[in-house]
């Protein structure tokens, strides 16, 4: 089989969509390397992913950002049909315009429907766009992926597309997460960013829906002494954060880390006393499994996604109640039992999500197409 990706976020996106994009793409190349996989992205090189998995890139003919948004949104269409592509798969909740007038087989994976679900995160011009595509990449897939059966309740709910139309396959995160660092390694990492052993860690972007002023004011109420440590993109939401920090004085306990390397990510959580995703809202919540193979315990929220991915093998919490989320945390700070009970059941659950049996039920939905 000749199967094609939309490979912009494998190329481009550090973390998210990019991580799902580059799990698909090497696990399919070291599972199944009998198929021919020809990646599809704006830009021609990436340093995101290993030489071995961009062999075959196709890119457009122009250096222009407006002719490769126009090549990937349309006229990708004919490299498509020009390199007789069988499956061709929108990794990114996108299907360009015009591939619906094509005989290749068409998926698209949605990960989630935050921009309907919680439309004030969003501006207008955003949502509307949004939309736009999300829709007609469900309505023109033959199949679609849903990364969560919460994101498919919401497919359905919002685009109104047939239950069957639709198949959840749970997503995979990166191995280099199961493989112990060396604790020389560790501590450059540590070093470098000013860390000290045993702390309580947050990873994602720092906005609204991640909750993370609720993790603050948990820490802050229950005069909790170790560190936190958030790592991710800051927003205007940080400021909203750093008032709170500076008004109660917990700008020694805080710490805040950008651009962090996917390669010094493992580290991070291999050395934190635990692990929390208080989220209002996700598609999935991969750095629960991140988490869970790095042999840490896990706190997720009780709601949606994060509490479908992270079952029994974490505290679920209230993400809107800082003070139930506060016991959680000095549950877990105060009973090593409960700790090494967690990080059991999560080294357990993670084989859900095991690499290998997702690329394994991935190229099971190609082949019944």
């Amino acid at each position: 089989m000749k199967i094609g990706f939309d490979a912009k976020r494998a190329f481009q996106n550090k973390s998210g969509l990019g991580n799902y994009s580059r799990d698909v793409i090497r696990s399919l190349h070291n599972n199944f390397p009998e198929h021919e996989y020809i990646m599809f992205s704006p830009e021609q090189k990436t340093n995101l992913l290993q030489d071995e998995y961009t062999k075959n890139v196709i890119s457009p003919k122009t250096n222009l950002k407006a002719g490769k948004t126009y090549w990937r949104t349309f006229s990708i269409t004919k490299d498509i049909i020009e390199y007789k592509i069988d499956v061709y798969h929108g990794l990114s909740n996108e299907l360009p315009f015009g591939i619906e007038k094509t005989s290749v087989k068409k998926i698209v994976t949605i990960h989630d429907l935050i921009f309907l679900e919680i439309p004030q995160l969003y501006p207008f011009i955003d949502r509307k766009l949004y939309l736009k595509k999300f829709s007609h990449a469900c309505k023109v897939a033959d199949k679609i992926i849903a990364i969560s059966e919460h994101t498919k309740k919401d497919i359905i709910k919002h685009f109104g597309i047939k239950e069957d139309k639709i198949e959840v396959i749970y997503q995979s995160c990166n191995q280099a997460f199961t493989q112990k660092v060396s604790a020389e390694n560790s501590q450059k990492v540590l070093d470098k960013y000013g860390l000290k052993n045993d702390y309580i860690l947050n990873v994602g972007t720092l906005e609204t829906r991640k909750n993370a002023l609720n993790i603050i004011k948990a820490v802050y109420y229950f005069n909790i002494k170790i560190d936190v440590v958030f790592v991710g993109r800051k927003t205007s939401y940080y400021k909203e954060l750093k008032a709170y920090i500076d008004e109660h004085k917990m700008n020694d306990r805080i710490h805040f880390l950008s651009n962090v390397s996917n390669d010094e990510l493992p580290a991070i959580y291999q050395n934190c006393k635990l692990f929390i995703y208080p989220s209002l809202y996700e598609g999935f919540g991969i750095p629960i499994l991140e988490a869970f193979s790095s042999g840490v315990p896990v706190i997720a929220s009780d709601v949606g996604s994060t509490a479908e991915i992270a079952g029994d093998a974490a505290i679920q919490v209230n993400p809107l109640n800082s003070k139930h989320i506060g016991i959680a945390i000095r549950s877990v700070l105060d009973s090593s039992e409960l700790a090494q009970n967690l990080i059991r059941e999560g080294t357990q659950r993670v084989e859900l999500f095991d690499s290998k049996l997702v690329s394994t039920n991935i190229m099971k939905f190609y082949q019944n197409l």
